[in-house]
């Protein structure tokens, strides 16, 4: 009986164990579950414009369109409250009217950076805007939701580090090139569909399509401007005359004229037909890092390592304004795609500038983020529908930056902070000026 008990009590205490591991077991299934819970309950950031857009739409019913600028009533001034923030529209509601302040976009929403990241060279939004994609260093797409920014995709795309993107007008294909003078044609869906070895494996720094798509225009650091024919990825036409590495290139919206910018300090306008220099712009006394062209056709602009932004009206050939304000050489450029006059930049040293050209604009900077990024900003793309700013840069970093809200400052000092940050702001940006 004993040795029973014995076994009995050996058996009453094993199934103790048991019961004891299952509590244990119990408590860490439901800790988990309260983890996944948090997780799920957790509130991202997100810029959702389709409200704004269901309020335009919705005012329509009421007033002219936006077409109609002679005839469209003023609404009424939003009052700088939170409560106002849902009555927000878009910028083409504010065509009529427009309110040029709403485009300076300097509440940074989100800050993303992929594991294992490197420097981001380039970026490009997804036709419709849902969607951004980024290319970095490493030759690698990197895929963000353009409403959340959540990561969505990475993958290899160039055995090189990337050095442009550009989609074709009617948002059918992507091009992009890299640091070993290949192009590449993408599909919509991110699919591979051809590849080009040019420039006799230089780095390629831009491409552009023709107002038709039927053409592309490449330059590189072999200091030429390649014209290309898509259809059967041909070279057409070498565009020589720049005296060394071209920077950068773009096709007139809608001429037959291609503008390109070099380290030999110097704008050309070519004639793709006829491969001749219609002109040559000396407005710049270091390398022309960045041109775009305005939508409106009739202005240029062109930024340099010489710290000016310069805007050339080309019907006259000549010089609207010169853009100071930037302490470090300019490498990025953004037109707004909805306000004609207003534009965005980007410093070696981190700093997103926005301006106002034009009879109402300045020649000074209207905006100003000093710290936007710790390191250059190599590209920024603003959104279609012009309510949001993406911007990529040495630092690793893709940022997305938004309007203010109602009732909050439009100059940087949020970005930066308040109180004693801004005076030490003021005075660590004080002395880099000082520093050069």
């Amino acid at each position: 009986m004993a040795s029973q008990s014995a076994v009995y009590g050996q058996g009453n205490e094993s199934r103790g164990d048991v019961q004891h591991r299952r509590g244990q077991d119990n408590e860490e299934n439901d800790g988990q579950d309260g983890q996944d819970q948090e997780r799920r309950n957790l509130k991202r950031k997100c810029i959702d414009f389709h409200n704004p857009a269901v309020l335009d739409l919705s005012s329509r019913l009421y007033r002219k369109a936006c077409r109609s600028l002679h005839v469209r009533s003023f609404g009424p001034s939003l009052q700088p409250h939170s409560s106002n923030i849902r009555l927000m529209s878009t910028f083409l509601a504010e065509v009529g009217a427009p309110t040029t302040s709403m485009a300076y976009l300097t509440q940074m929403a989100h800050v993303t950076r992929a594991k294992n990241s490197s420097p981001v060279m380039c970026l490009a939004w997804t036709p419709g805007g849902r969607r951004l994609l980024s290319g970095n260093q490493e030759g690698e797409f990197t895929l963000w939701d353009g409403v959340n920014f959540s990561f969505e995709l990475i993958m290899s795309a160039h055995e090189n580090s990337f050095r442009c993107m550009a989609w074709s007008h009617n948002h059918n294909y992507l091009l992009t090139s890299d640091a070993g003078g290949n192009i590449k044609y993408w599909s919509p869906s991110i699919a591979p569909v051809q590849s080009i070895d040019s420039h006799n494996k230089q780095p390629i720094h831009a491409l552009s399509f023709s107002p038709s798509d039927t053409k592309f225009v490449s330059c590189g650091d072999d200091a030429t401007v390649r014209v290309w024919d898509w259809a059967t990825t041909s070279q057409e036409r070498v565009l020589e005359g720049h005296g060394w590495d071209v920077k950068c290139v773009q096709w007139h919206p809608r001429s037959s004229v291609i503008c390109s910018g070099s380290k030999d300090n110097r704008v050309k306008l070519w004639d793709p037909r006829t491969a001749d220099c219609l002109s040559t712009l000396y407005g710049h006394k270091n390398t022309v890092t960045k041109i775009a062209w305005n939508d409106n056709g009739n202005w240029l602009l062109t930024a340099s390592r010489d710290q000016l932004i310069k805007v050339y009206d080309i019907r006259a050939m000549r010089e609207l304004c010169s853009l100071k304000g930037h302490h470090k050489e300019v490498t990025s450029i953004a037109w707004h795609p909805v306000f004609e006059s207003v534009l965005a930049s980007g410093g070696m040293d981190g700093t997103l500038l926005y301006w106002n050209i034009g009879p109402k604009g300045s020649e000074e900077p209207v905006a100003r983020v000093p710290f936007a990024h710790d390191m250059a900003i190599w590209d920024m793309k603003w959104h279609p529908a012009g309510h949001c700013l993406a911007t990529g840069s040495n630092d690793r970093q893709t940022k997305f930056w938004a309007r203010n809200r109602l009732g909050s400052t439009v100059t940087g000092d949020d970005a930066v902070g308040g109180g004693d940050d801004n005076d030490e702001a003021a005075e660590i940006l004080t002395a880099e000026m000082e520093l050069g």
